[in-house]
């Protein structure tokens, strides 16, 4: 069977910048096993896999892979499916209209809004389908220094320390005292795995303050065959536990942009929203562009 797949830049308004994305449009037949095998053969961070939905009231079903496993909800590959989507199914509208697309993934259905306004590239957003929330300790400051090649002293700043938050997919959050330390950050994979447990939370989102209120973010997750990643949605959902947990965010609307992917070449733009209502985080949404770079058959 030839099954049509395309390939986008996400988290970016101009090919061969962002985080790269494989998506699969005909994936009906293909098992769990096949899926893990193809995400593999692309070797990107994820590989999106577009199903019917269960729900004939929803637009489509996911299912995510990086190359080592499969993930019960990502940023890009949403963000990136939601306009590829949109694109193939109502192009037009995109161009006058945001055009609303419910993805059903494992960790539930997300609500996206397409669109596409001329001169400007495509766009999506997403309403966070869960709130991000502490979900444990992270390993001594110390340990976590050593296994990203720092000084203890590199890591927290203000009120921030290192912790566990998950908004569907976990994420040892780590605050880094400068963006010189950020950059010099280089994983020591002997001690990684020590560094960043348990095994479901062995994924290390660091971020320093950036310019104008905004931050700067690398991630590091080589248990899933990703070593680093230039653009990760699901972690900056992550990091706005960290943002409530850590800041005192007054009540009311904010946006605020996450800068990642500049030690990869691949600049990155995340466009993170938050709504707060009596000291409590009430909405969160994910933003940010992305361009289909190619297309082409897979024989299988």
């Amino acid at each position: 069977m030839r099954r049509q797949f395309y390939l986008l830049d996400v988290f970016t308004d101009r090919p061969l910048a962002g985080n790269p994305l494989a998506i699969v449009i005909d994936s009906d037949g293909l098992d769990a096993a096949a899926m893990q095998k193809i995400a593999a053969e692309f070797n990107l961070s994820e590989t999106v896999f577009v199903l019917p939905p269960l729900d004939p009231v929803n637009t489509a079903r996911l299912r995510i892979f990086t190359p080592k496993a499969e993930l019960p909800f990502a940023g890009h590959p949403t963000i990136g499916a939601a306009v590829l989507i949109g694109e193939l199914r109502a192009a037009s509208l995109m161009r006058g209209q945001d055009v609303r697309i419910v993805l059903e993934e494992p960790g539930g259905a997300v609500t996206c809004l397409a669109r596409h306004r001329p001169g400007k590239a495509r766009q999506a957003e997403f309403a966070l389908p869960k709130l991000p929330a502490r979900i444990g300790a992270a390993q001594p400051s110390e340990k976590i220094a050593a296994a990203l090649g720092l000084a203890s002293a590199d890591i927290g700043f203000g009120r921030h320390q290192p912790a566990i938050f998950s908004a569907g997919t976990p994420f040892t959050c780590v605050p880094i005292a400068s963006l010189a330390a950020l950059n010099a950050a280089r994983p020591q994979l002997d001690r990684f795995a020590d560094a960043f447990a348990p095994p479901e939370a062995a994924h290390a989102y660091l971020y320093a303050r950036g310019a104008n209120d905004d931050f700067e973010a690398r991630m590091f997750a080589p248990s899933l065959g990703v070593f680093e990643d230039p653009a990760t949605g699901s972690a900056a959902a992550a990091f706005a536990g960290a943002l409530m947990q850590f800041e005192a965010v007054p009540d009311g609307h904010h946006a605020l942009t996450i800068l990642q992917g500049a030690a990869l070449g691949r600049p990155s733009t995340i466009v993170l929203s938050l709504d707060v209502a009596e000291g409590a985080l009430a909405t969160a949404a994910i933003g940010g562009g992305a361009v289909i770079v190619a297309d082409g058959k897979l024989d299988l």
